[in-house]
């Protein structure tokens, strides 16, 4: 499956959770996760487009590789997640592995994420309310879609961002905001 997603820099949630509601949407689970975004020692993932990131939420652990951007106007790429063993002593386990292999940690990126399920033209439809801190409040939409639905889930997505007058669209990740805003410091 590749993820197709579209991000949106936003001021204010409360005018999208209207028309959520509007919508029927269900409200949204809030939960805080934690990416730690790691580099390899073989490429510099930041000139190969691609990253691996190593995501904790509460006890939950997730490994997951993102590829390269495979469109100018969305965040379309491959997306592997591989859920872990759940807990801290996982969580350490995981992220010594991965130093023993030569890889280095990059960043980390906090953020509190209201997420929603809905479904838009056939396709499961992941709306997310995202409050990540030192880069600001965004919006993403996201569908895991197989490579013969791509150009039909990019229009899907195109259509509900404008349908919810999401207007300016980020192509970069949380970790390159993160990152430019610490260069800017």
């Amino acid at each position: 499956m590749v993820e197709v997603e579209m991000k949106f820099p936003v001021a204010d949630f409360a005018p999208l959770e209207r028309k959520l509601t509007a919508w029927g949407v269900l409200t949204p689970k809030t939960r805080h996760e934690e990416d730690h975004y790691f580099n390899a020692p073989d490429r510099d993932f930041a000139r190969t487009d691609e990253a691996l990131r190593f995501r904790r939420v509460a006890s939950s652990n997730f490994l997951t590789y993102k590829g390269p951007k495979l469109d100018p106007q969305t965040k379309t790429r491959t997306e592997i997640e591989v859920p872990m063993a759940t807990g801290e002593e996982a969580a350490e386990a995981m992220t010594q592995l991965l130093d023993h292999l030569g890889y280095r940690l990059v960043a980390v990126v906090h953020k509190i994420r209201r997420a929603v399920q809905t479904n838009k033209q056939g396709f499961d439809l992941q709306i997310c309310l995202d409050e990540v801190k030192d880069v600001g409040r965004f919006v993403e939409l996201e569908i895991l879609a197989s490579d013969d639905r791509l150009d039909e889930a990019r229009k899907v997505l195109q259509a509900v961002a404008a349908e919810l007058g999401l207007t300016t669209s980020e192509r970069r990740s949380y970790l390159e905001l993160l990152l430019q805003k610490r260069k800017e410091k």
